[in-house]
């Protein structure tokens, strides 16, 4: 069984196990550091959605991609890493979602220099749900407001919350910090904040995060393997 079906069939046991067959979460393919010809791969196997952390990496396999005959065939690229402001135009321009939107400096560049030929930036606010100083996201206490000046943004779609809880193997831990996500996002919703994604869970706890209601999941090592590092 090949890395992409096995990780499939983890999702998809997952599901069932948590009462999710009708609800099953997206998969972002997390391909920082893989070459466009993996990426390729996966497009034909029916992967539609890459996730990417390097702007210029990024635009350099979709060039690539479109010499491989990808260009117009659905692809749907997500920003998924630290955001530099010197790097928010090229985002605006090139990707459809943002997961890592943690300052409202940065929202506010995202809408400004979003195309008005394109649809809304789907944008996701992260959150630093463990307080790990190393860490980047907006602490939770800081989140309302942050939310509440991003939803008016132009060209941007809030559609949730993104985080990268601290690792742990326990899945009490895995479960305990999902759920705060999901709680943070429910408190958001009953402020009158049209939210309905959380974009939680990576390869060592994807488990927990759809039982704790993921609706995109950031699957890297599972799908590629071990990352190398050049």
């Amino acid at each position: 069984m090949s890395l992409y079906s096995n990780t499939l069939s983890k999702i998809e046991k997952a599901c069932e196990e948590s009462g999710r067959s009708h609800s099953k979460p997206v998969l972002i393919a997390v391909s920082k550091t893989q070459p466009a010809e993996r990426l390729a791969e996966l497009a034909h196997l029916g992967q539609r959605d890459f996730g990417e952390s390097y702007v210029q990496e990024a635009l350099r396999k979709r060039t690539a991609l479109a010499a491989l005959g990808w260009a117009e065939r659905g692809l749907i690229w997500h920003f998924i890493g630290p955001i530099q402001s010197n790097k928010t135009r090229l985002i605006a321009e090139h990707f459809d979602w943002v997961h890592s939107v943690d300052r409202l400096k940065i929202a506010e560049r995202l809408a400004a220099q979003r195309p008005a030929g394109l649809p809304p930036l789907q944008v996701c606010l992260e959150v630093n749900i463990s307080a790990e100083a190393s860490k980047s996201g907006v602490l939770p206490s800081a989140l309302p407001a942050l939310a509440q000046a991003v939803a008016k943004l132009p060209h941007l779609h809030l559609r949730g919350l993104m985080a990268i809880p601290a690792p742990s193997a326990d899945p009490a831990s895995q479960h305990a910090a999902f759920r705060h996500l999901r709680q943070l996002l429910e408190q958001l919703r009953a402020a009158g904040l049209d939210l309905d994604v959380l974009s939680m869970g990576m390869s060592g706890d994807l488990e927990a995060a759809i039982a704790e209601g993921a609706t995109h999941l950031r699957i890297g090592t599972a799908l590629f393997g071990e990352r190398v590092y050049s």
